[in-house]
């Protein structure tokens, strides 16, 4: 070609092209059958890997599925150990009662041996206290018969106290009646003093002044009086009569309230207070002497006139027996 060229005188470049046009063909097509080849093997390879995957995916499921199954069983068998363990303890509480019942038992028969020795003890106490209750039966019957030879002088002795005291009684009732009649005679029928049953009365006024527990003068005058009688019969009356005279301070119901007195019972008492400390000035033996205030709980008149309201404000003079 050369040559040819150098005959016609130029250089023909078209035989060159087609040799190269020719082997890169072939190097392209050569490279389609290795590309073309590389996709079968890759699409077969990719084929397996899904057949895999899919196989895979399969063995998973069933492996899950196997795991769940798996867990339920390990489940069931947790719950059977719960309950064999509850059985166990269970097993091991009535083990250990029984054992705890064998020791009550093993207790109360020691407590039962005691007690059937306390038993024949008490046995032999009782036996004992048997026969010495018999012993004092014996004994008590024949107390008995001598308590009714002395219940039969009790009776006689306590008659005749009985019949001592009343007669006493009557003698200081003698002596009361003697000392009132004395009383009477001395001051004479006057209106403001007057004997009711076993009392001598002073009307309040005859002694002293309105809401005062100070002795006016003619309240000296009267109660020395009745002190010159008391102090004459108390010589006559014997040292075995025990006596006092009563002194008993008395007020109306009008209410009275002042510094001095708060109620008609201090205003009662403190008269009755004053009469006394009188009579032992005047030579009254104090333990023969009681002063007593009421204020206006025992009325003798319950009318509301001045006149009842006089009567009930009084000093009253028993000679009584303590």
């Amino acid at each position: 070609m050369a040559a040819r060229a150098r005959s016609r005188g130029m250089f023909d470049y078209w035989p060159g092209f087609v040799d190269v046009l020719s082997t890169l063909l072939l190097v392209i097509t050569f490279m389609l059958s290795i590309f073309m080849l590389g996709q079968f093997y890759l699409g077969q390879q990719l084929t397996d890997r899904d057949a895999a995957i899919v196989n895979l995916q399969a063995r998973i499921a069933d492996l899950a599925n196997q795991l769940g199954l798996a867990r339920k069983a390990e489940g069931d068998a947790a719950a059977e150990l719960e309950k064999l363990r509850a059985t166990l303890a269970a097993a091991e509480a009535r083990a250990a009662e029984g054992d705890q019942a064998k020791a009550d038992l093993a207790t109360k028969q020691g407590a039962l041996t005691d007690a059937e020795s306390q038993l024949v003890l008490l046995n032999q106490q009782v036996e004992q206290l048997r026969l010495q209750l018999l012993a004092l039966q014996e004994v008590l019957q024949a107390t008995e018969a001598k308590n009714k030879d002395a219940q039969v002088q009790i009776e006689d002795l306590g008659r005749k106290l009985n019949e001592a005291l009343a007669e006493k009684v009557k003698e200081l009732a003698d002596y009361r009646s003697e000392f009132f009649g004395r009383l009477k005679q001395i001051l004479g029928d006057r209106a403001d003093i007057k004997i009711s049953g076993d009392r001598f009365v002073f009307q309040s006024e005859v002694l002293f002044a309105v809401n005062s527990a100070e002795l006016s003068e003619q309240a000296r005058v009267d109660l020395s009086v009745l002190a010159e009688a008391l102090k004459e019969i108390m010589g006559e009356i014997p040292d075995d009569i025990d006596w006092v005279l009563r002194v008993d301070g008395h007020s109306d119901k009008r209410p009275i309230s002042t510094p001095q007195f708060p109620s008609n019972l201090e205003l009662s008492s403190a008269r009755a207070v004053s009469v006394v400390k009188f009579l032992i000035a005047m030579g009254v033996p104090a333990e023969h002497l009681a002063a007593t205030g009421f204020g206006d709980k025992r009325p003798i008149d319950p009318g509301d006139t001045a006149e009842a309201y006089a009567r009930n404000r009084r000093i009253e003079f028993k000679l009584t027996e303590p």
